[in-house]
């Protein structure tokens, strides 16, 4: 008998049922229910009424720790009082205006100051904007075609950046793509050959986060092999940050494991929620970035730029990469030892402050997927088969309370499955 009551979501259905008479899919994108991630859609939430700190509330009143942190963007919690401040402060001043912000210059500086291989930054909106723009960069300058991913990559979803069987995806748009292991220095070699040496970059994330398989943390001397490797070959080295910048290291992931990227992408910590995006490079770079046609009509609105200020400073007097290190490692290794006492193997991987787990007394992910949805329905919002985030409002209250739900929640799978002889 479980001690914690599940939720009910029927004001959360009734605004889905409108959403899908006015929106394709409902709720589109990875965020909604049409990708598969919220099984059975009945444990979860489709619609938020408000948020603040580590918690968000659904359209039934129903309360959440949210350890996805709107994937992403929810750094230091939601509707920080400092970073909204300043935001709020900057919009009453002005916006969107013809001419730029100083708000902009004053970003780009803390970015110069903050991010180790930055000797200047450029501002979008999304991590597709960052990463495109990346990609550009890296063409424009070395005047080569292909671009190296590693298995498994993710770098947004414009149209390069899919794969050729995806719908509306033309098989040229992804023809200079080439995909090698990660590490694998003599597929590099080997596809650099093949390419005659038309190869403009290889761009990845700092370590293998996908979804659905156990992610695998990088080394500083597998990073420092490929940085040779594209010094050697001409090639530019790009570190997609957009999910795990400033929360393994606030001068980049690439700082992180001890290595100088020629372009790093940043999007959902820079400013808590606040909608930006920039690429930091290297000034041999400057130029380059300088030729390159990119705009957007709201990418030089001066509110992010400010809550972009407040949440690098915040973020710097916090130390939360060591923070969100020891809260991470507080909630994991309660996890794994609430499965246990149930005979539930969680199995984690990745960075503390970036992690990823499954249940491995399956193999088809069914138990993990159970399990996950029972955690839902009793206010911690996990995700099926997603990364998942730490914020800084998150307490050591929070963590231990995660922990007993997610023992409960153990215990209704347990013995919804006596044949699985998990109950002891």
């Amino acid at each position: 008998m479980s001690k914690y009551p599940e939720y009910s979501h029927v004001e959360s259905k009734k605004w889905f049922d409108r959403a899908l008479d006015a929106v394709p899919s409902g709720v589109y994108g990875h965020l909604g229910p049409s990708e598969g991630l919220f099984l059975p859609i009945t444990k979860w939430p489709l619609m938020c009424d408000h948020a603040k700190g580590t918690y968000f509330w659904d359209v039934d009143g129903n309360k959440y720790i949210d350890y996805m942190c709107a994937y992403g963007p929810n750094v230091l919690g939601y509707c920080d009082d400092e970073v909204d401040a300043a935001a709020i402060e900057q919009l009453r001043k002005g916006n969107c205006t013809t001419s730029v912000s100083y708000k902009m210059v004053e970003c780009a500086e803390l970015l110069k100051d903050t991010v180790n291989c930055a000797d200047w930054a450029f501002f979008m909106k999304n991590g597709s904007d960052a990463t495109t723009f990346a990609v550009m960069c890296a063409r424009a300058h070395t005047g080569k075609k292909k671009i190296v991913f590693f298995k498994g990559y993710y770098h947004g979803d414009f149209q390069w950046a899919q794969k050729a069987d995806y719908p509306g995806i033309l098989p040229d748009e992804v023809a200079n793509n080439v995909i090698v292991p990660w590490f694998d220095l003599e597929a590099l070699q080997r596809v650099y050959d093949e390419s005659h040496g038309d190869v403009a970059a290889i761009i990845a994330q700092p370590y293998d986060h996908g979804n659905f398989y156990d992610n695998v943390c990088a080394t500083p001397e597998q990073w420092a092999a490929v940085r040779k490797f594209c010094d050697d070959h001409g090639m530019l080295l790009i570190i997609d940050d957009v999910r795990v910048g400033f929360r393994l290291d606030l001068a980049g992931s690439d700082h992180y494991y001890g290595f100088k990227a020629d372009l790093i992408c940043f999007c959902k910590a820079l400013a808590n929620g606040y909608n930006m995006s920039c690429v930091c490079g290297q000034e041999h770079m400057k130029s380059t970035a300088s030729s390159v046609v990119y705009t957007g009509s709201y990418w030089l609105s001066a509110e992010p730029f400010a809550a972009c200020i407040a949440c690098i400073n915040k973020m710097k007097r916090l130390d939360t990469p060591t923070m969100f290190r020891e809260k991470g490692t507080r909630l994991l290794d309660g996890l794994v030892a609430a499965g246990k006492e149930h005979n539930i193997d969680l199995k984690v991987s990745g960075e503390p402050a970036l992690f990823y787990f499954r249940i491995t007394n399956d193999d088809n992910l069914y138990l993990h997927q159970e399990w996950i949805a029972e955690c839902v329905s009793r206010g911690i919002f996990f995700a099926s088969h997603h990364n998942h985030f730490i914020n800084a409002a998150l307490t050591n209250e929070d963590i231990d309370y995660t922990i007993d739900v997610a023992n409960d929640a153990f215990s209704v799978v347990a013995e919804r499955h006596p044949e699985l002889g998990l109950i002891k």
